[in-house]
């Protein structure tokens, strides 16, 4: 575990608290008024629960609340993994072509591209040239327009196609809806 600076440290309980003047919020959430640091700590204390620094009014005052601090981090903690629960993940999944492919070969990448965008995922098609095919861009061009016609139904192009070194990439997501 990394040791923590001082100087980053964002959460300030009980006499973590810099400031001399605090004004104290209730744990029901009314509030109390502004509050000596000390006055404001043992009233805190009085109740079983934490002085928890929420924000700065001014330079020299604190807005803080009365709470349960664990309570408190458990909760923020709950939530956190609750939204990372409900989010949702899109992979990067990749078909690649070949300027000479076959009718049926290209139908069975596109029943594969259909899997893929039917689950959510991002698709790039990369269609490679060999040897002197580069000099045959067009060619390219034609078989990516080709597989992108059995497939637009379901999908929308992201990116039109591009030349990358070898790779004449293109990049399809799901339609909406």
């Amino acid at each position: 575990m990394a040791l923590e600076n001082k100087n980053t440290k964002t959460e300030f309980v009980n006499r973590e608290i810099r400031a001399r003047q605090i004004l104290v919020i209730n744990d029901d959430g009314t509030k109390v008024g502004p509050l000596n640091k000390f006055e404001a700590i043992k009233m805190a204390e009085d109740e079983g629960l934490d002085l928890f620094q929420v924000g700065m009014q001014d330079k020299n005052t604190a807005i803080a609340k009365i709470l349960d601090y664990g309570k408190f981090k458990y909760e923020q903690k709950r939530k956190l993994r609750e939204n990372k629960k409900n989010q949702v993940k899109v992979e990067n999944k990749e078909i690649r072509l070949t300027v000479g492919i076959g009718d049926h070969d290209l139908e069975t990448k596109a029943r594969k591209a259909r899997e893929f965008l039917e689950a959510g995922d991002r698709l790039k098609i990369s269609l490679k040239f060999k040897g002197r095919e580069i000099a045959f861009q067009e060619f390219g061009l034609e078989t990516l327009k080709k597989f992108y016609s059995k497939i637009e139904d379901i999908a929308k192009i992201e990116k039109e196609a591009k030349l990358n070194t070898r790779f004449l990439d293109m990049y399809v997501v799901p339609k909406k809806g």
